[in-house]
């Protein structure tokens, strides 16, 4: 039987669509799962951040501690990585030491160079021509010549990555932050 146009015949139903109660459930449901799941990736996401900056610092401090025990116990960015006996001045002199001498081939003094022969026999200690990143901030790096307490040591400014204390060979996160109420700097 044929449903006559623009009359409604008893007990019939469109099945076209949900009722706005129907909607409103799905709704709540979906709310609910929301807020059931949501603070759960965000803590993933923060977990896996912080093991990232760990594994990180730990690559990047034995680097340091290789380069100490291979450099006549001299820190990356005491001595310039131009002729490896003069010492650096300034902090931008410090970095570019640093960045060089754990990036590059050396000799025993600390002088640099991009390809290795007998002269140059150490490093490169980091691979892929790049400090690895802070995955909070970025992968550069500031050179503080100043400090030589390991007490007053970790004043995170939170402008840079990483934070360099080149006479104590101390490297820690510099970006301000925290994870689970503990400070990055701290790690």
């Amino acid at each position: 039987m044929n449903k006559p146009t623009g009359q409604r015949i008893p007990g019939y139903r469109s099945e076209s669509g949900f009722t706005l109660i129907e909607m409103i459930i799905v709704i709540i449901i979906l709310g609910i799962l929301a807020m059931i799941i949501i603070p759960q990736v965000t803590v993933s996401t923060d977990d896996a951040k912080v093991s990232s900056l760990k594994a990180n610092l730990t690559s990047l401090r034995s680097s340091i501690e290789v380069y100490y025990a291979q450099h006549n116990m001299t820190y990356p960015g005491i001595k310039k990585a131009t002729d490896g006996t003069t010492a650096t001045a300034t902090a931008d002199e410090a970095l570019a030491a640093f960045s060089a001498q754990l990036l590059q081939y050396s000799d025993a003094t600390g002088k640099v160079s991009t390809t290795a022969d007998a002269a140059y026999p150490y490093g490169p200690y980091i691979k892929n021509n790049k400090l690895p990143d802070n995955p909070y901030k970025d992968n550069t790096v500031v050179c503080d010549l100043t400090v030589t307490d390991l007490t007053a040591a970790r004043a995170a400014d939170g402008t840079t990555g990483w934070k360099y204390l080149p006479k104590i060979g101390v490297l820690f996160a510099n970006d301000n932050g925290t994870s689970g109420g503990v400070n990055h700097s701290t790690y």
